[in-house]
This record gives structure tokens, C-alpha cells and sequence, in this order.
């Protein structure tokens, strides 16, 4: 168990450093699609002009969030490598995929989108534009987004298991 909370912290850990890497270095349309409806309207002038600004910066961001993101994907090969290693069945395995997998995401829910989104000015100091904004205040503008997110989860952990124990 102690192996999979700390999977998980890795798992957390590189969130935090995507979000801000894609916050820092490359401010782009996906990153956009995350916030509120009012801050992507806030946000379309600077998105517009994206392709004027230099390219090191971004470059630079998209190469971080790819190593990060390859990180990531290691964090469960561990996590299956060991529990194949230490004679997991599918349902321990199962559960030590979806104890990382949500755990990341109850993270991303409470810590990012509750406290950053809504009680800091975080985004805001690299998005000026977008201060004072009502979406900075909406906690659960993204319930649907999350709720497909978990489906998707669920399934992925499924099949990683199945594959662990192949």
C-alpha cells in the first residue's frame, strides 16, 4: 500500500508541474478549454495572437509537459511491474491503479480546481486579463468534464490491469 500512495504523490507531483508548465511557457487553446466560459472569452485575444509570440518559450513547455506526461505513463508501468512482480491478482492490481488514478483526480478537483481556481489569484497573474472574472469563483463549471474524465479512468485501469496480469 505504501508503494501505491506513493505512486500516487508521483502521479500528483506531475500534474502540478504540467499545469504549470502549460501556465508558464505555453499558454494555449487546450490549456483555455479548462477554465470558465467567461475566461476563455477573456482569454481569445491572447490565444489569437499565440503564433506571433516566440516559439523557444512554448517549445520549451510543450517539451516539459511530453517528458511529463512520459512520466506519467511510467508511474503505472511501476505500479504494474511491482504488482506483478509481488503476485497481484487483477482486483489488487485494479485497485492500485484506480487508488493512483483517483487519487490524482480528487487532487485535481479539490486542490486545483477548488483552492487554485477559486480562493487564489494564481491564474490570474499570468492571465491578467481575466481578474475580477465571476468563472474564477465557479467551483464545478467543469462537472461534466470530470465525469467523463473518471469513465474514461475506470476503463483504463481496467485494461492495465488486464495487461499486469497477462
Amino acid at each position: 500500500m505504501k508503494f501505491t500512495i506513493l505512486l500516487m504523490l508521483c502521479s500528483i507531483v506531475l500534474l502540478c508541474l504540467m499545469i504549470l508548465a502549460a501556465t508558464v511557457f505555453m499558454p494555449y487553446r487546450g490549456l483555455a478549454k479548462n477554465f470558465p466560459k467567461d475566461v476563455q472569452e477573456a482569454l481569445t485575444p491572447r490565444l489569437d495572437e499565440i503564433d506571433k509570440q516566440p516559439k523557444v518559450p512554448r517549445i520549451f513547455g510543450g517539451v516539459l509537459i511530453v517528458i511529463m506526461c512520459i512520466l506519467f505513463v511510467i508511474v503505472f508501468i511501476l505500479g504494474g511491474i511491482d504488482g506483478k512482480k509481488n503476485g497481484f491478482t487483477f482486483g489488487q492490481l485494479l485497485v492500485r491503479f484506480l487508488i493512483i488514478a483517483f487519487g490524482t483526480k480528487a487532487f485535481d478537483i479539490i486542490a486545483l480546481d477548488y483552492f487554485l481556481l477559486t480562493k487564489t489569484n494564481f491564474f490570474q497573474r499570468f492571465f491578467p486579463e481575466t481578474k475580477g472574472l465571476a468563472g474564477w469563483k465557479d467551483f464545478g463549471y467543469n462537472r461534466k468534464q470530470h465525469l467523463a474524465q473518471a469513465v474514461v479512468m475506470l476503463v483504463c485501469c481496467c485494461v492495465l490491469a488486464l495487461i499486469f496480469i497477462i
